[in-house]
């Protein structure tokens, strides 16, 4: 009788980790899955410096440094070079503005589906970043199952073995976003492959330490982060296109 117990005991520890794979049928499952996993550990803010690496077709590089500050979901900033020239990029819920010496010179709208399968799908509901990933062309209707870096993932978006449709994978254990193929950003009659590498546990959550952009077989561009912050207290002005010019988070 012992034994029976203490085997309906063992059975029943699996049958919610057997029950989670068999929900996963959809991109939106996947979401809401990787959405459960963190969304009360996940850090909210978070930044870095960035070693931002150039190749170009001549075999020369460039390389910058880049300073971001996120606040997830939906905000990040980019200084590119010295902070105090207030050059860069703000991303804010979609919409891109651009600065050049403290002063905005272009505005559009932008979804950097990066910060939102990295970062965005762990701090807000399912239903938004899924309805955010089909306004940007990817069918949350095909999911299936892949290896990447010897580990399982869910690859959605795509057949298996279509590697020209738009379409993200998720590692399968740890549910964190590791590669995605979108459209050049140069040519949009090409695929771009990027890349989520170097993956290190920090306090509540995960973060990718390298990134790399993949066109045709060949690295064109890398990320390489230092000196992270985890959920450091950040001004909301360091976010407001307002006072791009006059306020920053870099001590």
């Amino acid at each position: 009788m012992k034994q029976i117990t203490l085997l309906v005991a063992l059975a029943t520890l699996f049958i919610p980790r057997l029950s989670s794979a068999q929900d996963i049928r959809s991109g939106e499952d996947l979401l809401r899955a990787m959405h459960d996993r963190y969304t009360k550990t996940w850090y909210d803010t978070v930044t870095f410096t960035q070693k931002s690496t150039t190749y170009n077709p001549d075999g020369t590089t460039k390389v910058e440094t880049w300073y971001e500050a996120l606040w997830a979901p939906g905000r990040l900033r980019i200084d590119i070079g010295a902070p105090a020239e207030s050059n860069g990029p703000l991303l804010i819920d979609g919409k891109l503005t651009v600065f050049k010496a403290g002063k905005q010179t272009g505005e559009r709208p932008y979804v950097n589906m990066l910060l939102v399968l990295g970062f965005d799908v762990y701090k807000q509901a399912p239903e938004t970043t899924a309805q955010v990933a089909r306004s940007e062309g990817y069918d949350l209707s095909k999911i299936h199952e892949d290896t990447w870096e010897g580990q399982p993932v869910y690859v959605v978006g795509a057949e298996k073995g279509d590697l020209k449709t738009k379409q993200f994978w998720v590692e399968k254990d740890r549910l964190l976003f590791v590669r995605i193929f979108e459209v050049g950003r140069q040519d949009p009659t090409k695929i771009q492959d990027v890349r989520f590498e170097d993956y290190r546990e920090v306090k509540g959550g995960w973060l990718s330490e390298k990134v790399a952009v993949i066109n045709e077989g060949k690295q064109v561009f890398g990320e390489e982060y230092s000196d992270i912050q985890i959920n450091p207290k950040l001004n909301p002005a360091v976010f407001d296109p307002a006072q791009y010019g006059t306020v920053r988070w870099e001590k």
